[in-house]
């Protein structure tokens, strides 16, 4: 299958396919290994685009209706970067198939996360795709390793249904130990909408904490080193289309969880709290009461000091394993 790749930095290696162009620092020629793999092969097409999103948006929504057997991907070079392709998102990207007939499989890659970067380094708004979904229309996920991005390309490559996909790609997570796969993980399996944790003995469980990406490692990672042994954590990888009945079924495992937690690292008003605490509160199971933690309501995606986002990212750990948290109900 076919890749074709378009961002301000994609051949440049600032995102995870590092090195996927190798200059010769003598000559200036090019080199891209992954087309010298298997010659016999299809290609991949890496290209360095200019800063005017709303152009090169558009261009690779045409190509992508135009040769729907290659896999087209536009890579912001933060998420925010989205904004300036805004009307071609909302008018084409998100509705052409219902409007139109023309349906397209574009993936975007918008670097999406908390990680002390500043105010629009930090988000893609997230809301605002999840507030354009309906009618299966697109896909948006937030993988946390890299099996399952993998798995996520490869899935959106063969799909006979033609639906664009929205992928959050923390940088963070580029450079983390934690988030690497094996080599069997990436010729077996597939991608998985929800990842449940780990455990051998779910009726000992307390605290079921529900998340999605690189927040995770930090939650894991605060639960390790307090030594908590009643409180799980499981992933959503896939919020829309949103799986309830694997919701419903990991939630009801969980017997003696009697609160379940929300946590994201958004404010309030942003990320996907609004979107998940309507189909949270259906898929829950009697005995459990929802809970929510995230940063306080903000007009700015983030603050603009990375000290001060450290000391909130902290204390957002914090109170996700403690009863200091926002009631839902």
């Amino acid at each position: 299958i076919p890749v074709r790749l378009s961002g301000q930095d994609s051949s440049r290696g600032t995102f995870s396919q590092r090195h996927i162009v190798l200059t010769d620092s003598k000559t200036g020629d090019e080199i891209i290994p992954l087309n010298n793999v298997a010659p016999e092969k299809a290609f991949i097409e890496p290209l360095d685009s200019l800063l005017s999103e709303g152009a090169v948006l558009g261009f690779e929504y045409g190509y992508s209706t135009a040769d729907p057997l290659t896999l087209v991907v536009w890579e912001a070079q933060f998420g925010d970067f989205a904004n300036a392709g805004q009307v071609i998102i909302d008018n084409f990207i998100s509705s052409s198939d219902t409007k139109w007939g023309l349906p397209n499989n574009l993936v975007m890659m918008l670097p999406h996360a908390q990680e002390g970067q500043g105010p629009e380094h930090s988000s893609a708004r997230l809301e605002r795709f999840l507030t354009l979904c309906a009618d299966d229309n697109m896909i948006i996920c937030n993988p946390t390793n890299s099996e399952q991005y993998f798995h996520l390309l490869r899935r959106q490559a063969r799909q006979k249904s033609k639906k664009p996909l929205v992928i959050l790609t923390p940088k963070s997570l580029l450079r983390m130990p934690e988030a690497k796969s094996v080599k069997d993980e990436f010729s077996y399996g597939k991608f998985n909408e929800i990842i449940d944790d780990n455990v051998t003995d779910k009726s000992k469980v307390k605290l079921l904490i529900l998340t999605s990406g690189k927040v995770y490692y930090d939650l894991m990672k605060y639960r390790n080193d307090n030594k908590i042994s009643d409180a799980v954590i499981v992933r959503v990888e896939q919020y829309y289309p949103y799986k309830s009945d694997m919701m419903k079924e990991i939630l009801s495992s969980y017997k003696n969880a009697n609160d379940v937690v929300w946590v994201q690292e958004e404010p309030e008003n942003m990320g996907a709290w609004n979107f998940m605490a309507l189909r949270l509160r259906k898929d829950i199971s009697e005995w459990q009461k929802l809970y929510y933690v995230c940063r306080q309501e903000s007009a700015s995606p983030a603050a603009g000091s990375m000290s001060k986002h450290i000391e909130t990212q902290n204390e957002l750990i914090r109170r996700s394993f403690s009863k200091d948290s926002n009631d839902l109900l």
